[in-house]
């Protein structure tokens, strides 16, 4: 075959350095919109918890005609897993507060910034509160 066409085998190194810059391109672009979403879901785990631990804590109260005083009380009766009974769960940290008549629950990321941004309140009210940064209280604004 002389003067002919030449097979050709595999790509040109051009070929391979095009390629991955394009690869590269689209993870720059994907990674801050996947830790967004990682913090999001975080907080979203967050609020939901409060909400569980706001009716577990209720539940409690019509059993035993008293608040828990720890979430191993509520962990204990069935009420809650044991994964929220620990404390910790998706990035936060719970922190009860309660006797037998009041409670309250702060809710705050175990490394702020990285696990969530927003901290979370709530009390036998059942208003659950948030604050950015740092720990939510009483007097924190209501989520909607």
């Amino acid at each position: 075959m002389s003067g002919g066409i030449q097979a050709r085998n595999g790509f040109t190194l051009v070929e391979l350095m095009i390629v991955i810059a394009i690869i590269s391109i689209i993870v720059v672009i994907a990674i801050p919109s996947i830790a967004g979403a990682k913090l999001a879901s975080n907080e979203a785990s967050a609020i939901s918890s409060l909400r569980t631990l706001t009716t577990a804590n209720q539940h409690y109260r019509t059993r035993f005609q008293r608040y828990p005083t720890a979430l191993t009380d509520l962990s204990a009766t069935g009420y809650i897993d044991t994964v929220l009974g620990t404390g910790s769960k998706s990035g936060y940290v719970f922190a009860f507060s309660g006797s037998t008549d009041t409670w309250s629950i702060a809710a705050d990321p175990s490394l702020p910034g990285t696990t969530g941004f927003r901290g979370f309140f709530v009390d036998e009210s059942g208003v659950i509160r948030f604050s950015e940064p740092g720990p939510a209280t009483s007097s924190s604004n209501p989520i909607d």
